[in-house]
């Protein structure tokens, strides 16, 4: 009895040992990316680096065109994503019976999910930019993005809403609420964390793309004024200044920004989720 006692205390133990190494493996992987950047990003970037126009194909100058590109791809996408998603998740979970229809499409979004971002570029570019006559623009970068974050909002927000108590659903029922009102006051604020972990993920892989961007969007460095413009993404100018060597220092410092830009809208993100989740409550 004690050998199997002892057995179990050091499987536990070396269990234990394995769960922290991974933890602290993927968290130093995460720190020496963001310190490797930052160590040779944060001296080349500056106020005119932020607020100036780029020069000579980005060899000088700044970047705000892009940072305004970037922040225009975003918002698009997601408005186009995301209430669809949130929707079709809804529809999958409350209203839809079990069954191969609901099979068929939780595969099709898991196959959509998988498919690689040059293929979405592709029918981007073939689809958007030709046969709609979109052109090199905003919304069609947009609209490519969207189909691409599309299936990680789905699921993300698929498991939120299943993971909200039944008897949430049957108390508020119970009480004399119909089915959507129990939906929109009771089962969406409980599942709202869930979902804003998809959104978050979701504005990580605009803000990241390149290949899809570039081919839908186009690379115009100039600041776009209306959705049917070609702009480039902070992620496309990293990409060109580093892959053609027009400058390091611009891309090492475009890459800085583009992390502080990640974390300030992932943090914005989730303060205005919340306050929605609140207010929806109340």
């Amino acid at each position: 009895m004690d050998k199997v006692r002892s057995s179990v205390y050091w499987e536990e133990k070396v269990a234990k040992v394995f769960l922290w190494a991974s933890v602290v493996i993927t968290l130093g992987a995460l720190l020496a990316v963001i310190f490797h950047i930052l160590q040779h990003g944060l001296m080349h970037v500056s106020w005119e680096f932020l607020t100036k126009e780029p020069r000579l194909m980005g060899k000088e100058g700044g970047i705000f065109p892009t940072i305004v590109s970037t922040v225009y791809l975003i918002a698009i996408s997601l408005a186009i994503a995301t209430p669809i998603g949130i929707m079709a998740a809804i529809q999958l979970t409350e209203y839809t019976q079990k069954g191969s229809l609901v099979k068929v499409i939780r595969f099709a979004t898991e196959t959509l999910a998988g498919i690689p971002s040059i293929i979405f570029g592709l029918f981007g570019f073939a689809f958007l930019v030709l046969f709609m006559g979109f052109s090199w623009s905003l919304l069609s970068g947009g609209l490519t993005l969207a189909f691409m974050v599309l299936p990680t909002i789905v699921r993300t927000s698929e498991e939120a809403i299943k993971s909200v108590p039944l008897s949430y659903r049957e108390g508020s029922m119970a009480l004399g609420a119909t089915k959507w009102q129990t939906i929109w006051k009771i089962v969406l604020p409980s599942a709202l964390p869930g979902i804003v972990t998809g959104v978050i993920l979701s504005i990580g892989r605009v803000v990241g793309e390149t290949a899809a961007v570039i081919l839908t969007a186009g690379s115009s460095l100039n600041i776009p004024a209306s959705v049917m413009d070609p702009a480039r993404s902070m992620s496309v100018h990293l990409y060109i200044l580093a892959m053609e060597g027009i400058s390091m220092e611009k891309a090492y410092a475009t890459a800085t920004v583009l992390i502080i830009l990640i974390f300030i809208i992932n943090t914005l993100a989730t303060r205005v989720m919340r306050r929605m989740s609140s207010n929806l409550i109340s």
